[in-house]
């Protein structure tokens, strides 16, 4: 994954409106989802598209998303509240997604066992499969080394790269690309 910061493309003028739900925050149909899907985000429903709370909470930060609970504006503070009571994750999931967004890598969810997300290479989202695999989590809180080996295991079995996102204790993200796995 490169290290030059490149900007999306977002466009500021892009506004939606969601509802929250248990799952995430919903858009419906009457919106222009096709915008947000093209990008990359949300998951189509029949009633709608559905953005995962790391995917709204990153929208709403850039001002293209308003959510609202029950008839009332929910802030970034509460979307996040939500995301923390499904994830005990969520703020490092948050802050990885956040920055491999702001790259300019478009990323979906990932497959489980303890893969976060894809990434796709710049330019390749709908064209390609997603070249890394992505497993975030929070420096200074432990990783069993037999999640580890399962979750490269899988990434090797895709033949994708696994890439560890370290929140480190400051909020930075820093990335290592995990080839190989030794157990003595």
């Amino acid at each position: 994954m490169g290290e030059n910061k490149e900007k999306t493309s977002e466009t500021s003028e892009l506004r939606i409106k969601g509802l929250l739900s248990e799952k995430g925050v919903k858009i419906p149909k009457k919106q222009n989802m096709d915008e947000l899907s093209t990008r990359g985000y949300g998951t189509p429903e029949d009633d709608g598209l559905l953005l995962t709370f790391y995917e709204a909470l990153y929208l709403l930060d850039k001002g293209i998303l308003e959510v609202e609970e029950k008839g009332r504006k929910a802030g970034f503070q509460r979307l996040l509240q939500c995301f923390e009571v499904v994830d005990k994750n969520a703020w490092p999931m948050y802050l990885a997604y956040r920055d491999l967004r702001s790259r300019g890598y478009v990323v979906r969810e990932g497959f489980g066992l303890g893969v976060d997300f894809r990434v796709y290479e710049r330019g390749d989202y709908g064209k390609d499969t997603a070249k890394y695999l992505i497993l975030s989590i929070q420096e200074g809180k432990p990783i069993s080394l037999e999640d580890l080996a399962k979750a490269l295991q899988q990434c090797q079995s895709l033949k994708k790269e696994l890439v560890l996102a370290v929140m480190n204790r400051r909020g930075e993200v820093v990335y290592y690309s995990v080839s190989k796995l030794i157990l003595a």
